[in-house]
């Protein structure tokens, strides 16, 4: 059966019970092996619809506003707006994208701390009420273009760690927030909360006590003005383990439960990005390139050269890289391992390699150093982990187009979206059928979403 639909822009295959993501990836690669080789995505949307069903597990009552700009796919948009969750917008466009899923205007948050007012403008007309804000400046351009917003006061965490102290920081301070309370009165701008933002890669988790307590007073701040609180965001920093997520409720629970109880009816909220999606897509690129380098330039700065002389060394470069689905490496750690899709003997030698993609530019480097068997062009390299900060607003460096998308669900996945009764109509149009034999005649098989 083919997935095509003329009514929807993108189709979702339903996996037999034989069938596994494993196959498809298989498939995706010797069709695309046989027409052109493009990088291309495999989707899991029940990981979604499994990390949600954690979420309630280990989170409930704290709704999830799902932060858009982390993937704004539209599989991955209707799943999570079926799902019942909020959205977490920092532009127009991400406003205007969840909207046309039908998303109600209270279940939208605009985020971004530094704001245009053209489109605080479209948030007002929109309906769009509660937004965040964490200076002066923003405050006033609020006022002048929204003023019915309901905004959260940004406080800033001390979570930075060395290796973050370059990276932006928002967020204000406990002083600075007295004097914002006192220009909003001024301004008839109603305040209604807090958000904080702890970051993922923070191993103390005893910021979130400093956050939520720091939080707490805030709220009672608010009440020498005549501020009407009902809303605590903690922001997001899920990485997406099941582990990392009962470490963090472990921590906030109690204080919650002190600060924040459920006769107070202060909303708890959460922006879990990564969390939903990252484990979610799988990415499959092709070498386009490969050269002989010599062994002391591949190695980083201080790393002491082990090798034996006459053991080639070899730079690989593939048709995706830094300005399209490895973005996310010109400013963070690359947080997925390169697996070789082609079998190979165990006992077959490993190489230093390199990994780069297609642009020639000495910034699109994707993986600096690791070992591979020895890699001809034409074959394929598969990525994990790739559904966070890899599928938001095209490039347009270099011409790059975003790679193909198959979207696939497992029967038990969407039996479970069944059970619970979120399984829309108009969801329900976008699903195929895919048997536990695949088909690899591609008229026969995917619709893709580019």
């Amino acid at each position: 059966m083919k997935g095509f639909l003329e009514d929807a822009n993108y189709s979702i295959g339903l996996l037999d019970e034989g069938a596994t993501l494993a196959d498809v990836i298989d498939n995706c690669i010797y069709e695309h092996t046989h027409t052109g080789k493009k990088a291309f995505y495999v989707g899991d949307l029940g990981k979604l619809v499994r990390n949600n069903i954690q979420w309630q597990n280990v989170m409930a009552p704290i709704k999830p506003f799902y932060p858009v700009k982390c993937n704004s796919t539209p599989g991955v948009l209707e799943i999570l707006g079926t799902l019942g969750v909020g959205f977490a917008c920092s532009s127009k466009s991400e406003m205007a994208l969840v909207q046309d899923l039908g998303i109600s205007p209270e279940n939208i948050i605009y985020t971004n701390p530094c704001k245009q007012a053209s489109q605080i403008k479209y948030a007002a007309k929109a309906g769009i009420n509660i937004m965040t804000c964490d200076s002066d400046t923003e405050l006033k351009k609020i006022a002048r273009n929204h003023p019915n917003a309901k905004l959260l006061l940004h406080i800033a965490t001390e979570d930075i760690t060395a290796g973050e102290e370059m990276n932006m920081k928002f967020g204000t301070t406990l002083k600075n927030c007295r004097h914002l309370m006192e220009c909003a009165k001024e301004l008839g701008v109603q305040i209604v909360g807090v958000k904080f933002h702890v970051s993922g890669s923070c191993k103390d988790l005893q910021t979130y006590i400093h956050a939520i307590s720091d939080a707490r007073c805030v709220f009672d701040m608010a009440e020498e003005f005549g501020f009407k609180m009902n809303m605590l965001d903690i922001g997001g920093g899920f990485t997406g383990s099941e582990l990392q997520l009962e470490e963090v409720n472990h921590v906030i629970r109690p204080l919650l439960d002190v600060y924040f109880p459920k006769e107070s009816g202060v909303n708890v909220i959460a922006e879990p990005g990564c969390y939903y999606v990252s484990s979610a897509f799988t990415l499959a690129v092709n070498v386009i390139a490969k050269k002989t380098v010599e062994y002391d330039k591949l190695l980083p700065s201080g790393v002491e050269q082990t090798r034996n002389d006459d053991e080639p060394v070899f730079t690989y470069y593939i048709n995706d890289g830094v300005y399209g689905s490895f973005a996310s490496k010109l400013s963070e750690k690359l947080n997925t391992i390169p697996e070789v899709h082609k079998k190979y003997k165990e006992d077959e030698p490993l190489f230093a390699s390199s990994l780069w993609g297609p642009s020639c530019d000495e910034l699109d480097q994707i993986v600096e150093n690791c070992l591979l068997p020895e890699l001809s062009v034409g074959d394929w390299l598969i990525f994990d982990n790739m559904g966070s900060g890899t599928l938001g607003e095209q490039s347009t460096f270099n011409d790059y187009q975003r790679p193909l998308i198959y979207y696939m669900m497992s029967f038990s996945d969407w039996d479970e979206m069944q059970d619970a009764g979120i399984a829309s109509d108009t969801l329900m149009k976008n699903f195929f059928f895919v048997p536990s034999c695949i088909q690899l005649n591609p008229e026969e098989r995917f619709s893709t979403a580019a």
